[in-house]
């Protein structure tokens, strides 16, 4: 007779056991505060009507923080498939240099720093028609009525019943104005969002959002006084002394929370270098060691065309090797992990066979 294969149920526990320590590993060794903003952008829920904390296409984050993704999103616009870990490299090296073509508008194989200027500007408006339509299906959301205006406590009955609450009993305590019995965190985030929704509301205040002012609500770069709001909160949160201003050494602090090791360390002097250029060579526009809201809001205003042409500028100087101004098929391959977030191999070779 042959004989019975062992019982597999008594290794799952174990194996089970072995995939929690995992797990937890990997958690607990990601350096908090530089999640990146594809991570971000993954962990948010479908029905999360929350406003965003990553802007595509603007240079800083809600909290202050750098868009690590800025360079790939003003280059690539929405279309990054094809630029995966896991692309094939040739196929990649092929895209990445018919884009090449699309930005080199006089075919003289250079881009020159007005042309990239030009393609960003083009590559922001496609961000922004993103983000409209992703406001219209969040305004339909929390409009049920359908009158073209959302309500603060139609809002905050959408806004809860996404974190879990029953829409019909919050509705029902909110009308009759009982207490919602919710945690001090979700407390705080209502309050925040309360300040907002007060600065979306265009004068004289109602409470009540149209399509348009729940747009700026979710995308402060798309309404010049919602971006005035975001940078006011920024250097509020960033401001040591209280000048309304930031200097150097406060634009660069570090923030809480990163981890105390070596590959600590590293993100640390790679937060200190990459905001010391930002502010010295883009920011601070007259240089006189300061950053007044002004300056941060011309660098944070992604129709900007003279920021555009800064960061133009910058953007080239990173790859020029030969320094003339200018980008050149080996540079953009060579320095393709800049523009697209994938390095890719054997770039100078491949220059000829993607021509």
């Amino acid at each position: 007779m042959a004989s019975r294969p062992a019982p597999l149920c008594g290794l799952v526990p174990c194996c089970l056991w072995l995939l929690g320590v995992f797990f937890l590993v990997d958690v607990s060794a990601r350096p908090a505060n530089h999640s990146s903003a594809r991570e971000r952008a993954g962990n948010r829920e479908e029905n999360e009507i929350l406003p965003p904390d990553h802007l595509n296409g603007v240079k800083l984050e809600m909290d202050g923080h750098l868009n690590k993704d800025f360079h790939q999103e003003v280059f690539l616009g929405k279309d990054t498939k094809g630029f995966e870990d896991d692309a094939e490299p040739r196929r990649s090296r092929r895209k990445l240099m018919v884009i090449f073509s699309k930005v080199d508008l006089n075919t003289d194989r250079k881009i020159s720093a007005k042309e990239m200027q030009q393609w960003i500007m083009e590559k922001t408006a496609e961000h922004f028609q993103e983000a409209i339509a992703e406001s219209k299906v969040h305004f339909r959301a929390v409009d049920p009525d359908g009158d073209g205006h959302v309500s603060w406590d139609e809002y905050k009955v959408k806004f809860l019943a996404s974190k879990g609450h029953s829409e019909k009993e919050v509705a029902e305590k909110i009308k009759n104005k009982w207490e919602l019995n919710i945690d001090e965190e979700t407390q705080e985030v209502l309050e925040n969002l309360k300040d907002r929704w007060y600065q979306a509301d265009s004068p004289p205040p109602d409470l009540l959002l149209t399509e348009a002012e729940f747009l700026s609500f979710l995308h402060p770069e798309h309404s010049r006084g919602m971006l005035q709001f975001m940078v006011k909160e920024i250097v509020r949160d960033l401001d040591q002394d209280g000048d309304k201003r930031l200097s150097l050494p406060e634009f660069i602090s570090l923030p809480v929370g990163t981890v105390e090791n070596q590959q600590g360390q590293d993100i640390d002097d790679s937060w200190v270098r990459d905001r010391r250029r930002e502010f010295e060579e883009l920011i601070d526009a007259n240089h006189d060691g300061v950053v007044t809201m002004a300056e941060l809001e011309d660098y944070m205003d992604p129709m900007n065309e003279y920021s555009a042409l800064n960061e133009a500028k910058q953007m080239i100087a990173i790859a020029d090797e030969n320094q003339n101004q200018h980008l050149e098929p080996e540079e953009v391959l060579k320095y393709s992990e800049f523009f697209t977030g994938s390095k890719l191999v054997d770039y100078a070779r491949s220059v000829h066979e993607e021509f």
